[in-house]
């Protein structure tokens, strides 16, 4: 295995509720209010949709708000990574990567570690540079059970929402999570900072029409009949968590451009949406209080959250 390269899993598509735009001669993330799901092959129009989406999308009435998913692994952390992430702009490749205690950043000397003081107290990582990152990995349907669609987001309310329900899932199941039947759900609030206009986060559920006690009893039922057929989920999950530690940052240099494309774009239209949603470039600066929940408002009103 090659030392320095994070060997992650087997990616088939990705899930956004965003996309990136052309605006005034600038590429910036829109807002969204339901998921997409896109292979990984862009045109000039965007990401291609991925079959499956259309196979949902028939399935609903309206739109795409909940995916049925499963996961790789039974471990919480290896199917939802959550850092703070700082992306180089100009380059798109990450320099910093945290947990709120330590870090690793790319420097001249090379891959440093040092004390990680969050975004907010943070000197490098000032001005919306840095944020929290975190990446979802799901299975959809059938077709590859080892090949994942991807979720990537910014948003503190989907992170929370996420970490909270994989680890609440994994101990009501008996450390089951990878055999539990579960959805994707969308879901809207209002805040005072966003005027109370509504904004959208992803969040984790038991399958529309099913219950937890149904759910838990399919799982046990599909973790049986995996061991005896001799599927090792311990294995695996042991192999997932030595490819994620073989390397410094988890986005190759190939993807890295476009994540910061997405969730890391110029100061002047960054935002806390993770890619859905944006404001207008050349937006003065607010000054007080109020000018900065203004401006905070204005960032947040509408957007996925």
């Amino acid at each position: 295995m090659l030392k320095g390269l994070a060997i992650t899993p087997p990616i088939i598509g990705r899930i956004s509720i965003g996309r990136v735009v052309e605006k005034n001669g600038k590429r910036l993330p829109e807002k969204s209010d339901e998921f997409q799901i896109t292979t990984q092959v862009q045109s000039r129009d965007g990401w291609m949709l991925h079959p499956i989406d259309a196979e949902l999308r028939k399935a609903n009435i309206g739109k795409l708000r909940a995916i049925p998913v499963r996961f790789l692994f039974n471990d919480t952390d290896l199917n939802l990574r959550a850092e703070y992430s700082c992306f180089d702009r100009e380059s798109g490749r990450p320099v910093c990567v945290g947990n709120g205690e330590t870090c690793r950043r790319a420097g001249d000397a090379g891959i440093e570690e040092l004390p990680c003081p969050s975004p907010d107290g943070c000197a490098f990582g000032q001005g919306g540079a840095c944020k929290p990152f975190g990446r979802l990995n799901v299975l959809i349907g059938d077709d590859d059970e080892l090949g994942s669609f991807i979720f990537r987001t910014t948003s503190y309310n989907s992170i929370r929402s996420l970490a909270a329900r994989l680890h609440y899932f994994s101990a009501v199941s008996g450390d089951l999570l990878a055999c539990l039947p579960l959805e994707l759900k969308l879901r809207g609030k209002s805040t005072t900072q966003s005027y109370r206009s509504a904004i959208y986060y992803v969040d984790l559920g038991v399958r529309s029409g099913s219950t937890l006690e149904a759910a838990i009893a399919e799982a046990r039922k599909l973790d049986a009949r995996r061991k005896a057929a001799g599927f090792d989920q311990v294995a695996l999950d042991a192999a997932a968590r030595a490819g994620f530690a073989n390397g410094a940052f988890e986005d190759s240099i190939e993807e890295s451009a476009a994540v910061a494309e997405e969730f890391y774009p110029p100061e002047s239209s960054h935002g806390d949406s993770g890619g859905n949603g944006n404001t207008e470039a050349g937006t003065s600066p607010a000054s007080g209080l109020r000018g900065k929940l203004e401006q905070r408002a204005a960032l947040l009103g509408g957007k996925a959250a």
